[in-house]
Formats: C-alpha cells, sequence, structure tokens
C-alpha cells in the first residue's frame, strides 16, 4: 500500500505537495533558482557583485612582510577593507567619492 502525500497548511491551495522521500522531490529549474532567496545563518546573502560604479577598487599584488598579514587576518571579515583605510590615513588621503 502506498503513501498519499498530505498537504501541508502553506502549500494548501496551491499545486505544491509536501515530500518526504528527496528521491521524491520536485526537479529543480532554472526558473526556482531565479527566484530563490539564498539564507545563511539567518541572513539573507545578495546574489551578484553590487555595481563598482566609478570609484571601483582595483586589484593589486603587493608582497608584504607574514606579520603584517597575520595581523590584518587575525581581525577577521573585513580585513582588506581595514588595510585600505589604515593605507588611506598613512597617506593622508581623503576617500574618493
Amino acid at each position: 500500500m502506498s503513501k498519499k502525500h498530505a498537504k501541508s497548511a502553506a502549500a494548501s491551495g496551491s499545486r505544491a505537495r509536501a515530500w518526504h522521500d528527496p528521491d521524491d522531490a520536485p526537479e529543480i529549474t532554472d526558473a526556482m533558482l531565479d527566484r530563490a532567496t539564498i539564507v545563511k545563518g539567518g541572513k539573507v546573502i545578495q546574489r551578484g557583485r553590487p555595481p563598482l560604479g566609478d570609484n571601483a577598487k582595483q586589484p593589486v599584488t603587493v608582497r608584504l612582510d607574514a606579520d603584517i598579514v597575520a595581523s590584518y587576518r587575525a581581525l577577521g571579515r573585513g580585513w582588506q577593507t581595514q588595510m585600505n583605510a589604515d593605507l588611506r590615513r598613512a597617506r593622508k588621503l581623503k576617500k574618493a567619492g
């Protein structure tokens, strides 16, 4: 005897149906992915790069002492932005913009 799929309260009145077995899941289409909202750790992740505008930062390759890089990386997320701000202050440059 096969189990019937019960509609969830949220899906009632729509074409969606509850599923329990991953093999029974609906196929994910490109249209579904285009409408998807990505959430990681309760925070919405924006897809794509923000507009760069006229004052886009430029990627560079620079050789720095290991202890300098380690001290900035120890700051955690945003360490490159902090390094940029410190260089700006050291050169006495005003923020572009």
